[in-house]
């Protein structure tokens, strides 16, 4: 972990919120960030906590979930470095709306409130960015809820796992994420996901890893999710 600790000159490229400024506004804007690791499972924030900073995930990977008052879970999205969370408190200044966990061990630089919107102020680059952000969230959220009126459990799971698939390079890695997990995600029983996820297996779909799941026939989860067989390029 020592090696997270030395941030580079230009830690925020690569981020797709700040790809339009220049190196320079870059630079300025992580000289005011702090640096944290956090540790797998370890609460980065929670719902109702001031919206205050920015999280910029350097490396690593993180849950965003709602609680419910008997305290069950729903997963909202997974968000894998260089991503950033909490855009959108940051602008109006409310509370968070969600609470974010590290699924596995992360890195985040954590920028203040103050400084955003300073250069969201003098950069409308940024601001278009913070925009398009909250644009895609906009039709996530639209998608999800279609998903869970059109689609049965098995194809929300399909779906899942192929959308899990497109945030890493090769389509033979490794999901690292428990059932237990896309249960969350997939608004199913652990029971019912985990039977789903046998099905798949006996198919040749995908096959387990201790924790992992490994996805090994795409094309046959993306017409189970009813998806397109080949995603547009």
């Amino acid at each position: 972990m020592d090696r997270w600790r030395a941030v580079p000159n230009d830690p925020l490229r690569g981020v797709a919120l700040f790809a339009g400024l220049d190196l320079r506004s870059r630079r300025r804007l992580a000289a005011s960030a702090e640096s944290r690791v956090y540790r797998e499972a370890q609460v980065l924030f929670r719902e109702g906590d001031p919206g205050d900073v920015l999280f910029v995930l350097r490396h690593g990977a993180v849950a965003v979930y709602r609680s419910g008052p008997a305290g069950d879970r729903a997963v909202l999205t997974l968000v894998r470095a260089p991503n950033v969370l909490g855009e959108i408190s940051l602008l109006d200044g409310a509370p968070r709306s969600a609470s974010v966990e590290a699924i596995a061990p992360t890195e985040a630089l954590v920028l203040p409130r103050t400084a955003f919107l300073d250069l969201v102020h003098t950069d409308r680059r940024l601001m278009d960015e913070v925009f398009r952000a909250m644009g895609a969230m906009a039709r996530r959220l639209t998608e999800q809820k279609a998903d869970h009126i059109f689609l049965d459990l098995p194809g929300r799971v399909a779906k899942t796992l192929v959308r899990l698939l497109a945030s890493v390079e090769d389509e033979h890695d490794p999901v690292g994420l428990s059932q237990g997990r896309v249960a969350e995600l997939v608004g199913g029983s652990r029971q019912s996901v985990n039977q789903v996820i046998r099905t798949f297996a006996h198919r040749g779909w995908l096959r387990t890893e201790g924790r992992s799941i490994v996805l090994t026939d795409l094309a046959a989860l993306r017409r189970r999710a009813g998806l397109p067989e080949h995603p547009e390029s």
